[in-house]
C-alpha cells in the first residue's frame, strides 16, 4: 500500500482546535468516571466511621472486593492492594464466597500483566472452590476469565471447549448475562481466524439475547465488536455503523475503557482506507481516555495504530516513538501479536528511512513471529475444524444409523401389516366386550357413589336425631322434670299454697328458658333435617335490636345490667328477618347470660362498604383462646354457664352461624378473660334497588 501525505487544508486545521477542545471536554469526562470509584471510597469511608463498624462484616468485605474490581482498567497496582485486605478478611472469618471474588481479582490482575500461568493457575483454584461450595454465578465468572486466559495463550481449542461449558452452565441457571458475553467471546474467536461467517452467526445470536436483555451497553458492547470484524473484512460501511453506535451508548453511560476501545476501532477504520487524518484524530481520542487507564491489551494496539498513521503522514519522528513503545509494552505483557506488528512498523520506517541494518533487525523479528504465529493460527484453525468436523461426522453417523434403522423397519412393516389384518378381527372383538365393560364399570361406579351418598345423609340424619335426643334428654327434661314434681307435691299436699308460690318466679324462668331452647332448637332442628331456607327482604336493624332488647329487659333488669343501643339513625339491610332476628336474640341472651351483676351491654352498627357491620359487647367473664375457636365448630356444641348458673343448650351459636352465612354474612368473635367480649357479624346492605322493590 502506498504512502500519501496530505497537504493541511483549512478545515484540517480547524479540525486540530476541536481536538483540542475535544481533549479538554473529555479529560473533564474523565473525572465523572472517577468519581465513580470515589462513590465506592465513600461509602467504605461511611462504613467504617460508624459505632458499630466491623471490618470483618460481610457487607464491608463486599464493598472492598467491588472497590477493588472498580480499579482494573485504572490501577492494577491500586487493585491489588485493596484486594488483598479483603483476601486477608475473607480468610480471617471463612467467607468462602468473597475468597472466590477475591481470587477472581488476583487472576485478572496477574492476567493483565501477561502472567497467565499464574492467573491460570489462580483462576482453577477458585474455580474448584467455587464447585464446591455451588457458586453457580462466580463459576460462570471464572470460566469465562478462565476461558480468556487461554484465548490469550493461543489454546483455542480449549478456550472453544471451557466457552461451550459455559454456555451449558448459563443455560442451566438461566443467565441470560452470560449468554451473551459467552457467545461474543466465541464470535471473537472465530472472527480473529478470519473465520466471519460463523463470527456472524454467533454475533446474531447474540444480539437476539441483548434484545431480550434490553440493556443497551451489552448491545453497545458487541456492535464495537462487530465493528472490529467488519473492519477486518473489508466491510467499512457495516463498520462503520457499528461503532458510531457504540460510540453513542458509551458516551452516554460514561463507560470509558469500552470508549477507548471503540475510539481505537474507529481510527483503524479509517487507518484501512488510509484516510490519515480521520484516524489520527480517533486514535487521539482513545489516547487521552487511556492516560487514565490501565489496559495495556488495547494499549498496544492503539500505540501500533498511531505509529501507523504518523508512517502514513510522513512524521517519522513520532512514528518511531509510537512504535517503540507499542514494542515496549507488548514484551512486557508477552503479547506476540502486539511484538509482531509493531516489528513491521518498525521495518517499514527504518527501510523507508534507509536504515538498512535497523530495518533487517526488525525484519527478522517480524518474519520470526509470523512463522510462529501463523503456526499457531493454523493449529487453532484446525483445533475449529476439527471441531466442527467432529460434530459433522456424528450428524452423518447419526443419519446413517436413522436410515439403517428404517430399512430395518421397512422389513417389520411388510411383517407387521399381515399380522395386524389376522389381528384385527381379534382388536375388534376384545375392544367391543372393553367397552362394554367399561360402561358396566361406570354405572357400577355410579350407583356406588349413589349408595355412598345415601349412607352418608342416612349417617348425618343418625347424627342429628341423636343430638337433638340428648338435647332433649340432658337440657330439656330437667327443668320439666323439677317443675312436675312440684305441682305433684303440690297437688298431693306435700307443700303449702305460700311455699307453691314461693317457687313462682323460678318457674317462670325456667318456662323461660325452655320456650327460648325449643325454639333454637326447633330452628336447628329444621336447619339440619331441611336446609335453612332464605327469603331475603329490606330489613330495619334497629327495629330488631330494639324489639330484642325489649323482650329480654327483665332478664337483664334481674341481673341489673344495663342495655344500650347505639346504632345509627335508621341502618337497612337486605337478609330474612327472621333468621336476623335469632342471631340477634341469642347473641344478646348469651352477653346477658355471661355479664355479672351491674355489668353494660352495647349494641352498635358501622357502615362498610357494601355491609353493615353489628357488634354486640359485653363486660362479662370474657372466654379463653381455645373457647374462642371451638365455639363455631359444627361439630361442637359447648354448653356453659352463666355468672348466675344460667344453663343452655349449646345450640345458639352454631345456629347464629348458620343463619349468618346463608344470609351472606359472616360472624366472628373478639374476648378478653375478665375483660369482656364483643361478637361480630355482617349483613348485605340494602341497596337502592332493594329498597325500590319493597
Amino acid at each position: 500500500m502506498s504512502r500519501k501525505l496530505r497537504p493541511q487544508k483549512p478545515w484540517f486545521i480547524l479540525q486540530k482546535v476541536l481536538l483540542l477542545v475535544g481533549l479538554f471536554l473529555f479529560s473533564i469526562s474523565m473525572h465523572g468516571q472517577l468519581s465513580q470509584r470515589d462513590s465506592l471510597g465513600f461509602k467504605l469511608k461511611r462504613l467504617e466511621s460508624t459505632q458499630r463498624f466491623n471490618p470483618k462484616d460481610t457487607t464491608h468485605i463486599n464493598l472492598l472486593i467491588e472497590f477493588a474490581h472498580a480499579h482494573r482498567f485504572f490501577s492494577s497496582d491500586s487493585l491489588y492492594a485493596i484486594n488483598q485486605k479483603a483476601s486477608e478478611l475473607c480468610k480471617a472469618i471463612d467467607f468462602k464466597h468473597g475468597e472466590i471474588r477475591t481470587l477472581e481479582n488476583f487472576g485478572s490482575y496477574y492476567s493483565d500483566a501477561g502472567n497467565r500461568q499464574k492467573s491460570m493457575a489462580i483462576f482453577k483454584k477458585a474455580l474448584a472452590l467455587a464447585k464446591n461450595i455451588n457458586d453457580k454465578e462466580c463459576e460462570l465468572s471464572i470460566i469465562n476469565a478462565l476461558s480468556n486466559d487461554h484465548y490469550y495463550e493461543g489454546n483455542v481449542a480449549e478456550a472453544l471447549n471451557l466457552y461451550l461449558k459455559g454456555i451449558d452452565l448459563a443455560k442451566q441457571v438461566n443467565s441470560q448475562d452470560m449468554l451473551s458475553i459467552l457467545n461474543e467471546n466465541i464470535a471473537s474467536l472465530y472472527a480473529d481466524q478470519k473465520d466471519f461467517k460463523n463470527a456472524e452467526i454467533f454475533y446474531d445470536t447474540v444480539q437476539a439475547i441483548n434484545r431480550k436483555l434490553g440493556n443497551e451497553i451489552f448491545h453497545a458492547e458487541t456492535q464495537s465488536n462487530m465493528a472490529s470484524m467488519y473492519k477486518d473484512a473489508k466491510n467499512f460501511e457495516h463498520a462503520m455503523f457499528n461503532v458510531n453506535k457504540s460510540i453513542a451508548i458509551f458516551e452516554k453511560h460514561k463507560i470509558y475503557d469500552w470508549l477507548a476501545y471503540a475510539y481505537q476501532v474507529k481510527g483503524s477504520i479509517y487507518l484501512e482506507q488510509e484516510k490519515y487524518q480521520w484516524a489520527l484524530y480517533w486514535f487521539d481520542q482513545s489516547n487521552l481516555l487511556h492516560n487514565d487507564l490501565d489496559d495495556n491489551r488495547e494499549k498496544v494496539k492503539l500505540l501500533n495504530g498511531m505509529a501507523q498513521v504518523y508512517l502514513g503522514l510522513g512524521r517519522d519522528s513520532l512514528s518511531l516513538a509510537y512504535a517503540n513503545d507499542g514494542l515496549k509494552l507488548s514484551k512486557q505483557i508477552k503479547s506476540l501479536q502486539g511484538e509482531k506488528e509493531c516489528s513491521e512498523t518498525l521495518y517499514k520506517l527504518h527501510k523507508s528511512q534507509g536504515d538498512t541494518n535497523a530495518a533487517l533487525i526488525h525484519l527478522e523479528t517480524f518474519t520470526s513471529l509470523s512463522d510462529s504465529l501463523s503456526k499457531d493460527k493454523n493449529r487453532q484453525s484446525l483445533s475449529l475444524l476439527e471441531t466442527k468436523l467432529q460434530y459433522q461426522q456424528e450428524k452423518r453417523e447419526l443419519i446413517a444409523a436413522n436410515e439403517m434403522a428404517l430399512a430395518k423397519q421397512r422389513t417389520y412393516i411388510y411383517f407387521a401389516v399381515i399380522i395386524l389384518l389376522i389381528l384385527s378381527g381379534i382388536t375388534f372383538m376384545v375392544r367391543r366386550s372393553a367397552r362394554i365393560q367399561k360402561k358396566l364399570n361406570v354405572e357400577l361406579h355410579q350407583k356406588s357413589e349413589v349408595v355412598s351418598q345415601r349412607e352418608s345423609q342416612l349417617n348425618e340424619i343418625n347424627k342429628t336425631k341423636t343430638k337433638l335426643f340428648s338435647i332433649i334428654g340432658h337440657d330439656l327434661r330437667g327443668p320439666i322434670g323439677a317443675l312436675q314434681g312440684m305441682l305433684k307435691l303440690f297437688t298431693e299436699g306435700e307443700i303449702t299454697k305460700d311455699e307453691f308460690l314461693s317457687f313462682i318466679p323460678k318457674f317462670k324462668s325456667d318456662v323461660e328458658n325452655i320456650s327460648f331452647a325449643l325454639n333454637n332448637l326447633l330452628s336447628w332442628g329444621q336447619t339440619q333435617l331441611n336446609g335453612v331456607a332464605t327469603k331475603p327482604k329490606r330489613i330495619s336493624l334497629d327495629k330488631l335490636v330494639s324489639s330484642n332488647i325489649q323482650l329480654l329487659s327483665e332478664v337483664a333488669s334481674a341481673k341489673s345490667i344495663k342495655i344500650i343501643n347505639q346504632l345509627p339513625e335508621n341502618p337497612l339491610g337486605w337478609a330474612d328477618q327472621h333468621h336476623i332476628d335469632i342471631v340477634i336474640r341469642n347473641l344478646l341472651s348469651n352477653a346477658i347470660k355471661f355479664t355479672p351483676e351491674n355489668g353494660l351491654i352495647t349494641i352498635e352498627a358501622e357502615e362498610k362498604r357494601k355491609v353493615w357491620q353489628i357488634m354486640i359487647r359485653d363486660t362479662g367473664i370474657g372466654m379463653n383462646t381455645e373457647i374462642q375457636k371451638k365455639i363455631f365448630t359444627d361439630s361442637t356444641n359447648i354448653t356453659t354457664y352463666g355468672t348466675n348458673n344460667e344453663k343452655g343448650t349449646g345450640l345458639g351459636l352454631s345456629l347464629c352461624k348458620e343463619m349468618i352465612l346463608k344470609n351472606n354474612g359472616e360472624i366472628w368473635v373478639e374476648s378478653i378473660i375478665r375483660k369482656g367480649t364483643t361478637f361480630f357479624f355482617t349483613i348485605p346492605k340494602a341497596e337502592k334497588r332493594y329498597q325500590q322493590a319493597s
